[in-house]
């Protein structure tokens, strides 16, 4: 996969940009605050019609104006496509894929694959289950976009069922049909949640073992919040809970209680690991995300590595170089690195991009 191109119209502080990148490594250098991150920003949203930085698409237009455009040309085995994104303060986003609208993003998802990693991904080991569920979530939805959708009617329905926990008068029969409308989004979303965790796993565990000199085992396990996987039994639990749902005017059990527990060996590595453990721990998952997605398309994704290197020391920077080779990879840096690879260097100053 690759993103041949782009062309940035009043997107952050870019009033007009265009670049064409190289298929290896493409090196964005720029101080703090310079716009270097934008550049990559605006790659992740070739692939998800969203920032990684930002769930508000109005922050990425510039200030000064209404309406900000990405337009690329993008290739993968099978195709190459035209990408358009208009992105508006006053409307919904517009995406045209080779000049025809799509109405779900779910329709863009997968045409390219896009693998960031950033400082904030040792939050994933670190921090509480919702940065472990965004990781699955994000990454089960490359690779099988209608798990998106999934995710979109589960929060409209749990949305809709929370609503109606904190009314007066709370309608029973209605609490029936959002219960059974759940319990069959949640019995496949465990199904695709459980089968990632398997086959992620598997490759986390071997790559982790690498990388730590043999020394350690990674184990990834997911963590339900329910029971069992089969509709019936998952309509009984949510039933069985209405009583405290009631109490607690939300829902307390489904999905959206789900976690991840990654073990070394029999320690939990987000009470017990180390910060090394946890800082491997994270380069392991995510260089597994690149793997599993090669599995699945037989071809690799993009690969983003923003602002990381200063986080690393020199043995886990040629590393991870070494495991990007031959795979489009754009690294922010604040200062040229050399890695002897094939590189192509853009400085950002003063919102201008020299190449």
């Amino acid at each position: 996969m690759q993103v041949n191109n782009i062309n940035l119209i009043n997107f952050r502080n870019y009033e007009n940009l265009s670049l064409d990148f190289s298929p290896n490594i493409n090196m964005i250098i720029g101080q703090n605050g310079q716009g270097k991150t934008n550049i990559v920003e605006a790659v992740h949203f070739l692939s998800f019609a969203k920032s990684f930085r930002t769930n508000k698409d109005k922050e990425v237009i510039n200030f000064e104006c209404n309406t900000s455009y990405i337009k690329s040309i993008v290739t993968n085995e099978a195709d190459e496509n035209k990408i358009d994104i208009k992105i508006s303060k006053d409307s919904k986003k517009a995406i045209n894929v080779d000049n025809v609208p799509i109405s779900k993003i779910s329709d863009l998802m997968g045409i390219i694959n896009v693998v960031v990693f950033s400082p904030e991904d040792t939050k994933i080991v670190s921090d509480s289950p919702i940065y472990r569920r965004n990781f699955m979530d994000k990454e089960i939805s490359q690779i099988r976009p209608v798990y998106y959708n999934l995710l979109l009617d589960y929060n409209k329905t749990l949305n809709n069922k929370n609503t109606l926990l904190k009314s007066q008068n709370i309608d029973m029969i209605m609490l029936d049909i959002y219960d059974e409308q759940l319990a069959d989004i949640i019995e496949k979303i465990i199904t695709y949640r459980d089968t990632f965790i398997k086959t992620i796993s598997e490759i986390a565990k071997e790559t982790h073992y690498i990388i730590s000199s043999k020394k350690e085992n990674l184990l990834i396990e997911y963590k339900s919040n329910l029971k069992s996987s089969i509709k019936s039994d998952i309509l009984s639990e949510l039933k069985d809970a209405r009583a405290e749902d009631i109490r607690h005017t939300v829902s307390t059990k489904g999905i959206h209680k789900d976690d991840i527990i990654l073990k070394i060996g029999d320690i939990d590595i987000r009470k017990y690991g180390s910060q090394g453990q946890k800082k491997t721990a994270t380069i392991s998952l995510k260089l597994s995300e690149i793997e599993l997605i090669h599995n699945m398309k037989k071809e690799y994704p993009i690969v983003i590595l923003d602002d990381i290197f200063s986080e690393l020391d020199i043995t886990r920077r040629m590393m991870l170089v070494e495991k990007l080779y031959n795979i489009q990879t754009f690294i922010t840096t604040t200062e040229k690195i050399d890695i002897n690879k094939d590189i192509k260097y853009f400085e950002v100053k003063d919102r201008n991009v020299l190449v």
